[in-house]
């Protein structure tokens, strides 16, 4: 792996996805980039009223995600491997699960101005599990704010997850169901991962072309099958690496029309992405300042 390698690790609530960043920069001797989530001061209102505190949740994270990923990303990778817990990209899954009408509207906007000033991981690593493994793993590491997580919301979210991956074209992806493997407790199950990993990241440049289909690992599955013990390789010919999909365009009621790249013709992206957010006390009122299209309210 070179010192240019950044892979992201994603999936649902409770798949394990820090545990795997951890495992792969002891492995292969790499940064590590977590995701700053418990510093969202709406979280714990969210997950027991997900109507009225969406979009402020939503949005704080897109502007922490954002901020981490823009100031952070490129100074780690001058230093070796990167390996990240969570794939900018995916905030805006969640935004479409939670958000709908002028919100979610709002949200693309401003997602879209930010996006592509991101720096894109060269593989991502979607791990993946039953609704009934994610919600044991949930409860057992017992956070507070995720106590009152419901069922059909995890489950929701694991089928996102599937659809976003089915359809991302930025990049390839390295599929890991892993409903059956313990890698803390188990050394075979934690070998098997670095293996999968180590194939795919072999020649992994983050521009290069491949197939977001490329990678599927289970070595239990394999194993019952007859497969190889060894990762198949990527397949040769793949598609063209796509660009990143922006918003198309569109007006968004409030805000001035917008390019492809949400702002402006000629408008600075700094001046499109100069955002606070702040929550008036008590009654649950978040605004959200655009200085090209001056505030928005948003009271739920």
């Amino acid at each position: 792996m070179n010192h240019h390698t950044y892979i992201a690790i994603e999936g649902p609530i409770g798949v394990g996805k820090t545990t795997v960043a951890r495992i792969l920069q002891e492995e292969m001797r790499g940064q590590v980039l977590f995701e700053v989530f418990e510093e969202n001061p709406f979280l714990g209102d969210f997950y027991a009223d997900r109507a009225r505190y969406a979009f402020q949740t939503q949005i704080f994270f897109l502007l922490s995600r954002y901020r981490q990923q823009h100031e952070t990303v490129a100074r780690l990778l001058k230093r070796g491997p990167l390996f990240s817990d969570y794939l900018f990209a995916k905030d805006r899954l969640f935004a479409q699960l939670n958000l709908a009408g002028d919100e979610l509207a709002v949200y693309e906007h401003v997602h879209a101005a930010l996006g592509e000033q991101v720096i894109a991981p060269g593989l991502v690593i979607h791990l993946r599990a039953t609704t009934d493994v994610l919600m044991t793993r949930i409860a057992v590491r017992d956070r507070p704010y995720e106590r009152t997580m419901s069922r059909q919301y995890i489950d929701d979210l694991r089928v996102a997850y599937e659809r976003f991956f089915a359809d991302y074209d930025q990049g390839p992806v390295l599929n890991i169901d892993t409903t059956e493997l313990n890698f803390v407790a188990n050394a075979d199950d934690r070998r098997h991962l670095i293996g999968l990993v180590r194939s795919a990241a072999v020649g992994l440049l983050p521009a290069a072309a491949a197939d977001s289909r490329s990678f599927t690992g289970n070595r239990r599955r394999a194993e019952r099958a007859g497969w190889p013990a060894a990762p198949a390789e990527r397949p040769t010919g793949a598609a063209p690496r796509q660009p990143a999909r922006r918003s198309g365009g569109r007006s968004v009621p409030g805000l001035p029309a917008v390019d492809g790249a949400g702002r402006r013709a000629g408008q600075p992206v700094e001046a499109a992405v100069d955002t606070a957010l702040r929550r008036d006390a008590g009654n649950g009122h978040v605004r959200l300042r655009l200085p090209c299209a001056g505030p928005i309210d948003a009271a739920r």
